[in-house]
């Protein structure tokens, strides 16, 4: 009998530390969004202070910290809620979130004591958590569902280009620690690192506004055929791209950066005239709103980067640029991480966070609700208005890279910095009404 009530007392304790979906969401959003406030905040003060640690630290902590934890926690549950099959370990994800701000610690301490072995090691934790969550995809999913799928097809190229990404970080580290050593290749740098971790972020938006909004369109077929083709044109285009920049091939790169920002050019539009209808037939979703200012900004980026390559030294070069011209290459970096991918992020966060945590299930993703009013008009309102702030801090983080204006590089950074967090206060009220 006694055996009996200790296994049950086991059993009852067990269940008690479950960790449900919709509390795992939150601490991703929380985590999340403190990650990118910090990051801006870490850059603001660089500029304000000069120091070359702030400066160098605070792309590090976005892309250690926001960059893998987007495609281990927000990716896999898109993944999740097209195959079920592929079930969410919701205590393995919350380890995933440990193991990732484990990594930002210590990458912050690697910059600040300058120790570029503990930059690898952090590089090689990072690589085998996310081939531990690949394993769990590729042993789940048969190769054949992942291609019917575009989405799909979309979250495992991220998968794929995080491991090089974080493999990147691993030998940059051992580069920095031995650098008289000839076997690691001359293009493994910070830049390519940092242009290495963007991939995958940008792969995510592709493949999430492929799921969330052309895919529940009239004329599907046409859009999966035409998001099917993109899907190569993109990931495609940025291996092309990559390796261009890597050869110092200047045609190869211009070719290649027209080819997307067309592409991007095209997106833009034909987003903008969903989102009329869209609002039109149905509410203003913010979410969406967010999405196009993000491919408003990659477009912006783009273009800065198409003029980046124009004045373009060499790979590797410090700084890549003439000094005179550095506001390009700042403006485009700050238009693609802060503009493109933050933006788009903040938009997916307002569809995904609602929809699990109103079930506490992955139900409404999968179905034709996930774009629904699943937030109230208070809520959806002063999103609009964290938008509109957003906006402005970063058109005022580009203008400040033009005039080299400290003051209000400081200023913006910690806006936007407040504005990104503001997606847990404005959520967290809502959730704390429901």
């Amino acid at each position: 009998m006694n055996s009996k009530n200790r296994e049950m007392s086991k059993g009852t304790e067990h269940r008690r530390f479950v960790i449900e979906p919709a509390a795992l969401v939150g601490v991703y959003l929380s985590v999340s969004v403190s990650v990118i406030a910090l990051a801006a905040f870490l850059g603001a003060a660089g500029a304000w202070t000069g120091s070359v640690f702030l400066e160098t630290v605070h792309p590090y902590v976005f892309f250690v910290g926001f960059g893998n934890l987007a495609i281990l926690i927000l990716n896999r549950h898109l993944v999740s809620a097209i195959y079920p099959d592929l079930v969410i370990d919701t205590q393995k994800q919350m380890r995933y979130i440990y193991g990732v701000l484990f990594s930002v610690g210590l990458v912050v301490l690697a910059v600040y004591m300058d120790w570029p072995l503990l930059k690898a090691a952090v590089g090689f934790f990072l690589l085998v958590i996310v081939l531990f969550s690949a394993k769990e995809i590729v042993t789940t999913l048969s190769l054949e569902n992942i291609w019917r799928e575009v989405s799909v097809r979309y979250y495992i190229f991220d998968v794929v280009f995080l491991i090089v990404a974080n493999l990147g970080l691993f030998t940059l580290g051992l580069k920095e620690a031995f650098p008289e050593n000839g076997i690691i290749p001359f293009f493994v740098t910070q830049s390519s690192y940092f242009l290495g971790s963007s991939f995958p972020l940008s792969i995510s938006v592709m493949g999430f506004l492929y799921t969330y909004v052309w895919r529940r369109s009239s004329g599907r077929e046409l859009i999966r055929k035409l998001f099917s083709i993109w899907s190569y044109i993109f990931v495609g285009g940025v291996l092309v791209f990559l390796v261009a920049i890597l050869m110092g091939h200047y045609l190869g790169m211009m070719l290649v950066s027209h080819t997307l920002m067309l592409g991007v050019l095209a997106l833009l539009a034909a987003f903008a005239v969903y989102l009329y209808r869209f609002f039109t037939r149905e509410f203003s979703h913010p979410a969406l709103a967010f999405l196009l200012s993000g491919l408003a900004m990659l477009f912006a980026a783009s273009a800065f980067g198409i003029l980046n390559i124009y004045y373009f030294r060499w790979f590797g070069a410090d700084p890549p640029l003439e000094w005179s011209r550095m506001w390009i290459y700042h403006s485009h970096t700050h238009a693609a991480l802060l503009g493109w991918i933050t933006f788009s992020f903040t938009g997916m966060i307002y569809i995904v966070v609602p929809a699990i945590v109103t079930t506490n299930s992955l139900d409404l993703l999968r179905s034709q609700e996930a774009l629904s009013r699943l937030l109230d008009s208070g809520t959806l309102g002063k999103a609009f208005r964290q938008l509109t702030v957003l906006l402005a801090a970063a058109t005022s983080l580009l203008v400040a890279f033009y005039f080299n204006n400290h003051l209000v590089l400081t200023v913006a950074g910690i806006v936007y910095g407040a504005a990104v967090y503001y997606s847990r206060i404005n959520l967290g009220k809502a959730f704390r009404r429901g």
